[in-house]
């Protein structure tokens, strides 16, 4: 599909705050004011400004940014996690693809697996009664409604009845893939509710803040879908450019960022108008986006760079940067905003920096190729999918004593 958007002017992905940090010590000092912290209280604006409500702390109270990680277990199994995500209510999914066609679910608490949801369905139940029949998906990424009641989970593909050619990330069968679809879990049954149809292998899938809509990034297609949940259909799809895959919304729930990971593209979109915007030409493969509590600030790994960015999320602009290990991917963000966590998917560790200052807390290592991470907020742990079989769960409450695990 050829995208057609808009251009800004754009810009290179390298930190361009030196100048504003310059003029605004200039413009303290005239004004008679310390500089002490400026530092600090630039990059993290005064919550009663801001576009969201005040980071909630730690369940232990204490800055996230002022903690270590501790290893607490490994989760193994009939599992192969793409992705790992923790609801705000104590229940944590991990999606298998096609290696095990399940998605897996957890008890945050005590780390016992609660249910296995195989990726199974006929799509005649969901108003498809051309393709009845059993069909498979392949469980790729997922993200809970702000209520905690239900989960949305990418299907990299769909095989079954009318399903097209196979899906590969090189698009090789181009028109010949089908379309691919988002199911919906119910937490309460562990069964599959709602099956709505997407583009051609959807991976990333984001919620705006009020839980109205999802953005699902159609891997072949270079578009991303809108979704209204409400009625659980696609209302339009977006056209960015190749590989599209992470994504946030914005708190006015219409304003989106998406990366374009082969192309090497950051866009902004309107979810309501459809129209697309170039506005960051990255380094090599940009990949994941996380927002700051308080939405003033996103950050984006460069996974074929190994970089980590941090943004202006009102104009886009690159603000710092700062390596990273081998082969950033996903990220998480802790519910207080002063810690973020990385994985380095050939390096075999995680990193956890500190936002305020961007430097580097703690490395630990984890299993074979982390490529998923999430902030299980109700006991204040991070778990990480090992793409070759297995979760790491770590605790984040422990004091910083001066010894840092290496």
């Amino acid at each position: 599909m050829e995208a057609k958007h808009r251009r800004k002017p754009l810009r290179r992905g390298r930190p361009a705050h030196q100048f504003t940090v310059a003029m605004a010590i200039m413009s303290l000092i005239l004004a008679g004011g310390a500089v002490t912290g400026l530092g600090t209280s630039m990059l993290r604006p005064d919550p009663a400004t801001g576009p969201a409500e005040a980071a909630a702390p730690s369940p232990t109270g204490d800055p996230s940014n002022t903690t270590r990680l501790v290893h607490r277990d490994r989760i193994t199994g009939d599992i192969s996690p793409k992705s790992v995500v923790a609801s705000p209510s104590g229940t944590v999914i991990a999606n298998n693809m096609m290696y095990s066609h399940t998605s897996t679910l957890y008890d945050a608490s005590s780390l016992e697996l609660t249910a296995t949801v195989a990726d199974t369905v006929d799509l005649a139940e969901f108003g498809h009664p051309e393709r009845a029949g059993e069909t498979t998906g392949a469980p790729v990424e997922a993200v809970f409604s702000p209520d905690g009641k239900h989960a949305y989970v990418s299907q990299y593909s769909l095989k079954g009845p009318g399903a097209g050619e196979t899906a590969t990330d090189d698009c090789a069968a181009g028109d010949a893939i089908g379309n691919s679809a988002v199911y919906r879990l119910d937490l309460a049954t562990h069964e599959w509710d709602q099956v709505i149809e997407v583009g051609r292998v959807p991976k990333f899938l984001s919620l705006s803040p009020d839980g109205s809509v999802a953005l699902v990034s159609n891997w072949c297609d270079s578009s991303v879908s809108v979704v209204d949940l409400a009625t659980g259909e696609e209302v339009r799809q977006i056209p960015v450019d190749s590989a599209p895959r992470g994504s946030v919304v914005l708190p006015d729930n219409r304003t989106a960022y998406v990366t374009a990971m082969y192309a090497d593209e950051l866009y902004e979109v309107d979810l309501v108008t459809g129209e697309s915007e170039l506005v960051l030409e990255t380094d090599r493969k940009p990949r994941h986006l996380v927002l700051s509590p308080d939405a003033s600030r996103m950050y984006l790994t460069e996974s074929g760079a190994d970089r980590l960015l941090e943004l202006d999320t009102a104009t886009g602009e690159v603000l710092r940067e700062v390596g990273t290990g081998r082969e950033p991917r996903t990220m998480a963000i802790s519910p207080d905003g002063l810690a973020l966590y990385v994985v380095n998917y050939y390096a075999n560790t995680v990193t956890k920096f500190d936002t305020d200052s961007l430097e580097e807390i703690q490395t630990v290592e984890v299993g074979q190729n982390p490529i998923g991470i999430t902030y299980e907020p109700t006991q204040g742990r991070v778990w990480v999918a090992n793409y070759a079989g297995s979760i790491d769960v770590f605790d984040d409450t422990a004091p910083r004593d001066g010894t840092i695990e290496p």
